[in-house]
C-alpha cells in the first residue's frame, strides 16, 4: 500500500492523577454527540485549533510521527557520514545524502545531467527505436496487492511477485501507466475542478520544456497533453484495477504480437531486460492493447516530445532550483494544495530512504527499536490472532469446511514485526559523490535489476516491501504475510505509559486491520499458500459478498463534496479490514482483561477508552485538493469516515448510549459484521 494506512492520534496529555497517559481530552469536542459524528466528537477541538504546516497537504499524528522519524534518520545519516569506512553502506548513504544536499553543485551543473537522455530521445528515428526507448523506461515501480501502488509515469509498470496461480514461482506483472497526472479521472472527468487542473497541467508541461531549452514549448505541450488524454481514455478505473480475478491474465510472449499490435514487443522486451521471459501477467489487458495501439497511431514526434517531458519530470527533484520549483508548483500546489516546498534536508532523507531503504533501516532499528518493544508488539499480535481465530469459530453463517481452511490460513500467516529477517544488500550499487541525478537513476535501475534477478529462484516469503523507518503497516495477500515496521510501533500508537486498552484501540486495531486483510474481499480469494483459489463453500461466499456489498453501500453514502463521493467499491478491501480488525481488537482487549474491568482514565471507562483511542487514531486534517485526490486515487476511504467504522459494532452503541435518530445510528440488522 504506497499511501499511509494510518492517520492518527494526537500526542496524549499526561493525566495528573495517574502515571498513565490518557486520551487527548483537549482535542475533543464534547458538544458533539458521539452518535452524530464520532470523528468530530473525538477530534473536533484539535481540528479547529490545528493549522496544516505549510509544507504538507495533510496533517495528523501519522505526519507528526513521520516528521519525528525523518529528524531521527537525518541525524543518523549525518552521524554515519563521520566514520563511514570506504566502500561501506554507510559510505553509500553518506555520498547519496551529501550529493542531494549539495545544491550549489547541482546549480553549477545546470541542465547538463539531462543532456544524455535528451540526446537519446532526439536520435529516435522510427517506431522500432521508439519501442526500444519505451522498453528502456520500464521500472519495478508498481505493486498490485501489497502497497497497492497502481501508478507509474512510464508507459507500463512492472511488478515482480509470486504468480497468483502458482505461488512457488515469480512472474512479471505488467500494469498500465504513462500519465503525468495521478489518474485517468484527471483527464476525463467533467467536474469543474478537474477542468481547471487540466489547464494548469498543460501550462506546466510547457514551462518544463522551456526550462530545458526545448523550442516551441507551447505547441509541444498541447501535443503531449492530447497524447496523454488518449492514453487516459484506454486506462482502467481504479476500482476496476482492484478486481484481482479480472486482472490475473496470463499471456505468453507470442500473444503480445497477436493481441496487442503497435509496439514492437521484441524491441520493447529486449530493452527492458525481459527478452528471455516467456510468460507475463497482463493486469489491465484492454489498456495494454490500447496503449500499444497508440504507439503506432500517434505521431512519432508526439511520442518523442512525450519522452522528453517525462525524462525532465523524472529528473526534476535532482536538478537546479528552477526545475524543482516548477515541479512543486504543479504537483505540490495545484494537485494537493500544499503552499510550501519541504526543506531540502527532508527531501534528502526521503531520497536516501528510496534508494537505500534497508541500509537506513539498519541504523534506525539499532537506535530506536528495542528488543523489549519488539517482544511487546509480538505479544499483542498473538493476542489479535487468537481473537480473530475465536471469531471464526463463532461465525454462525460459515460452514465447518470453510472455517477449517480459514483457520489454516490464519495459522500460516507470517508476521514480521519491526524489521525483516534479513536485510537487502546494496553491493554493486554505484553512488558517486556529486552526481545527484545519476545516483537516483542508478538506484532505480539497481532496484529494477534486483527484481529481475528473482526469476527462476524460489519465492522469498520473508521479503519485506516496507522500510523499517516507515510509519505504516501492510498485508501481503499472496505471501500470506504482514509487515509492521518499527516506526509505526511507537507512542502514541503503541505506548507502555498509556492504558493497555488504548493500545488495543490504536495499534491493536491496526494489527487487526492487517490480519483482516487476509480475509477481505481480495485476501479471501487466496488460500494459505498464496494461491488464487476459491476455498469457500458457495453459500458462505455469497453471504460474505453480500456483507461486502452492504458495506460498500454504507461508504457510498459519504459525500464530502457536492460533486464527489467516496467510492464504496474502490475502498471495500480497506473498509472490510477496518470493520473486522476493530472487532478483533475489541475482543483481544476484552480477553486481555481476563474478566476484570480495565482502569478508567480521564473519566472514561474501558470500552469508551477503546473506541475513543480508535477515533483519535484517525485524526487528520487535509487540504481540499488533497482530499479530492485521495477519493479519486486511493483504495482507502478518508480518515474521517474510517473513524465512523464504530457504527458497525454493538459495543460502541452501549459505550456511548447511541440512540435511534442520531446520524450514525444503524439498526442491529443493518450493522455490517463481515467476520
Amino acid at each position: 500500500m504506497n499511501k499511509l494506512l494510518l492517520c492518527a492520534l494526537s500526542l496524549f496529555a499526561t493525566l495528573a492523577v495517574a502515571v498513565w497517559r490518557g486520551p487527548d481530552l483537549a482535542g475533543m469536542d464534547p458538544a458533539i454527540a458521539p452518535g452524530n459524528d464520532f470523528f468530530a466528537y473525538s477530534n473536533g477541538a484539535w481540528l479547529q485549533a490545528t493549522e496544516i504546516p505549510a509544507d504538507r497537504s495533510s496533517y495528523g499524528t501519522s505526519a507528526i510521527l513521520s516528521d519525528l522519524t525523518t529528524r531521527h534518520v537525518n541525524e543518523l545519516l549525518q552521524q554515519a557520514a563521520k566514520n563511514a569506512p570506504p566502500g561501506s553502506e554507510a559510505q553509500q548513504l553518506a555520498d547519496y545524502y551529501a550529493s542531494f544536499m549539495d545544491e550549489a553543485a547541482i546549480e553549477a551543473q545546470g541542465r547538463k545531467p539531462l543532456l544524455p537522455a535528451l540526446a537519446r530521445i532526439a536520435a529516435i528515428a522510427d517506431r522500432n527505436q521508439l519501442s526500444s526507448a519505451l522498453g528502456a523506461t520500464l521500472r519495478a515501480d508498481v505493486d498490485v496487492l501489497n502497497s497497492t501502488n497502481l501508478y507509474t509515469g512510464h508507459l507500463f509498470g512492472l511488478w515482480v511477485a509470486q504468480d497468483l496461480n502458482d505461488p512457488e514461482r515469480y512472474s512479471p506483472f505488467l500494469l498500465q501507466g504513462g500519465l503525468g497526472m495521478p489518474d485517468r479521472e484527471y483527464y476525463v472527468s467533467d467536474a469543474p475542478p478537474m477542468a481547471a487542473v487540466r489547464q494548469q497541467y498543460q501550462a506546466h508541461i510547457a514551462a518544463v520544456l522551456e526550462l530545458a531549452g526545448v523550442k516551441g514549448a507551447a505547441a509541444r505541450a498541447a501535443r503531449i497533453f492530447e497524447l496523454e488524454t488518449h492514453m487516459a481514455q484506454v486506462h482502467w478505473t481504479r476500482a476496476a484495477s482492484e478486481q484481482i480475478e479480472a486482472g490475473n491474465n496470463h499471456w505468453s510472449r507470442p500473444q503480445f504480437d497477436a493481441q496487442a499490435p503497435g509496439l514492437n514487443w521484441q524491441q520493447f522486451f529486449a530493452a527492458a531486460g525481459l527478452a528471455k521471459q516467456r510468460d507475463f501477467v497482463v493486469w489491465q489487458p484492454s489498456a495494454l492493447i490500447g496503449l500499444s495501439k497508440l504507439t503506432a497511431s500517434e505521431s512519432l514526434d508526439a511520442w518523442k516530445d512525450y519522452l522528453r517531458f517525462h525524462a525532465i519530470e523524472d529528473a526534476a527533484p535532482y536538478l537546479p532550483k528552477k526545475f524543482v520549483d516548477e515541479n512543486f508548483a504543479f504537483y505540490g500546489k495545484v494537485l494537493y494544495g500544499t503552499p510550501q516546498l519541504r526543506p531540502r534536508w527532508k527531501r534528502a532523507v526521503s531520497a536516501a530512504d528510496y534508494a537505500l531503504g534497508d541500509a537506513v533501516g539498519k541504523l534506525y532499528v539499532q537506535r530506536y527499536f528495542s528488543p523489549a518493544e519488539k517482544q511487546r508488539a509480538e505479544t499483542m499480535v498473538r493476542n489479535l490472532l487468537a481473537a480473530f481465530s475465536a471469531r471464526i469459530d463463532k461465525l454462525d453463517w460459515m460452514a465447518p469446511q470453510t472455517k477449517a481452511i480459514a483457520k489454516e490460513k490464519l495459522a500460516a500467516l507470517k508476521i514480521g514485526v519491526g524489521y525483516p529477517d534479513h536485510w537487502r544488500s546494496y553491493k554493486g550499487m554505484k553512488v558517486i559523490r556529486g552526481d545527484a541525478l545519476g545516483n537516483f537513476q542508478r538506484a532505480e535501475l539497481f532496484e529494477y535489476r534486483r527484481n529481475l534477478a528473482k526469476f527462476g529462484h524460489p519465492v522469498d516469503r520473508a521479503e519485506w516491501v516496507m522500510n523499517a523507518q516507515l510509519v505504516n503497516a501492510v498485508n501481503l495477500p499472496a505471501m500470506n504475510a504482514i509487515n509492521f515496521p518499527a516506526a509505526v510501533l511507537q507512542p502514541p500508537y503503541f505506548d507502555p505509559n498509556q492504558p493497555l486498552v488504548m493500545d488495543y484501540g490504536a495499534i491493536g486495531a491496526t494489527i487487526g486491520h492487517e490480519i483482516s486483510h487476509s480475509f477481505d474481499d481480495q485476501g479471501a480469494l487466496f488460500d494459505a499458500h498464496g494461491r488464487l483459489q476459491n476455498w469457500w463453500q458457495p453459500d458462505d461466499f455469497a453471504h460474505f459478498r453480500a456483507s461486502g456489498a452492504r458495506l460498500a453501500a454504507q461508504f457510498d453514502g459519504y459525500k464530502p463534496f457536492a460533486d464527489l463521493a467516496v467510492n464504496g467499491k474502490q475502498t471495500l478491501s480497506e473498509n472490510i479490514a477496518d470493520v473486522a480488525g476493530l472487532n478483533a481488537a475489541y475482543d483481544a482487549y476484552r480477553l486481555s482483561t481476563q474478566g476484570s474491568e480495565p482502569l478508567e482514565a480521564g473519566g472514561f471507562n474501558g470500552d469508551q477508552l477503546f473506541f475513543l483511542s480508535f477515533g483519535q487514531s484517525w485524526r487528520e486534517k487535509l487540504r481540499e485538493p488533497a482530499l479530492r485526490d485521495e477519493i479519486i486515487t486511493d483504495g482507502h476511504a478518508p480518515a474521517q469516515y474510517r473513524a465512523e467504522t464504530v457504527r458497525n459494532l454493538d459495543a460502541w452503541y452501549s459505550a456511548f448510549q447511541v440512540k435511534p435518530g442520531q446520524a450514525l445510528f444503524l439498526a442491529p440488522e443493518d450493522r455490517v459484521r463481515v467476520w
